[in-house]
């Protein structure tokens, strides 16, 4: 356990705003004393990381609460953000494209049968798609 009061200041510092130099500034703590401290004591690396961690999951759920106030006020580049990452249909999609050709070698049946299978997925989706309906099935 961290007896050390400074040490327990970053910690805690950081545990509210997960900014190393924010936690140093407020603490009294010059950088090279940090990563020395972090150096010789397994403890205090683990303690920071720890405390690193449950800062990042605070301001994680804060902006999500301001970007969910922002949607209730809205605002479309909050509700596109929102959807964007967490609605399937309004994810950025990849869309290739291109021309097969095949070497003089001959593929392995294994090869083939990864191609036969991705082929067999594509018509499967395609098949379940219908612009008209909101949600599509995925194959």
């Amino acid at each position: 356990m961290i007896k050390d009061k400074q040490k327990l200041a970053f910690i805690e510092h950081l545990k509210k705003t997960p900014i190393l130099q924010f936690a140093c500034e407020r603490t009294g703590i010059s950088r090279a004393t940090y990563y020395r401290m972090r150096n010789q004591s397994p403890e205090f690396a683990k303690a920071v990381d720890d405390a690193l961690a449950e800062g990042i999951l605070l301001v994680n759920d804060l902006s999500e609460s301001q970007l969910i106030s922002l949607i209730k006020e809205r605002k479309f580049q909050a509700i596109s953000l929102w959807l964007s990452h967490n609605h399937k249909r309004y994810a950025p999609k990849l869309e290739l494209s291109g021309r097969v050709t095949q070497d003089p070698e001959t593929l392995s049946p294994e090869q083939k049968a990864v191609i036969r299978a991705a082929l067999k997925m594509d018509a499967k989706r395609k098949k379940n798609y219908d612009p008209s309906k909101k949600s599509n099935k995925e194959g």
